[in-house]
């Protein structure tokens, strides 16, 4: 069996897009439009880090790219990459609009943005590869005071 050339890993870096980086009690989630096979399904805003770029500069680049908006970030979220698939993993970072920024709004990739508390967290169809992100944000989120 001749062996299989060799693939090399694509780092995506993405954003936990939050209320309050110091206690966090809602998360945006935008939802894809392409490509075909992803359509619908709803994830983290963000994408492929470019060569000689830092997975940092990535995700701030990518959210100002798909959503209009310009962040701060926090520390990364989980242990270190996620694996999106054999080809694939993801730095996700915590982060924060920055003061004055507008309202997050789709411009590309992305037909819907939404809020989510902890309580609706699950209320969307969230791509299969952030299923294991969603359930870990699902334990650091807080619940708003009433």
């Amino acid at each position: 069996m001749p062996a299989r050339p060799h693939q090399p890993c694509v780092l995506v870096s993405a954003v936990a897009l939050v209320d309050d980086l110091s206690r966090p009690t809602r998360v945006l989630a935008a939802r894809r439009t392409r490509p075909a096979s992803l359509a619908g399904g709803w994830e983290f805003p963000g994408g492929k880090v470019e060569p000689g770029e830092t997975s940092a500069h990535a995700a701030r680049r990518e959210v100002q790219e798909e959503l209009g908006l310009r962040v701060r970030l926090g520390e990364r979220v989980g242990p270190g990459a996620w694996t999106l698939s054999t080809t694939a993993v993801m730095d996700l970072w915590w982060a924060t609009a920055l003061p004055g920024e507008p309202w997050p709004r789709p411009l590309q990739d992305h037909d819907q943005v939404r809020w989510l508390t902890l309580k609706d967290l699950f209320e969307v169809a969230w791509l299969t590869a952030d299923l294991p992100i969603v359930e870990h944000l699902a334990g650091l989120l807080h619940t708003p005071c009433s």
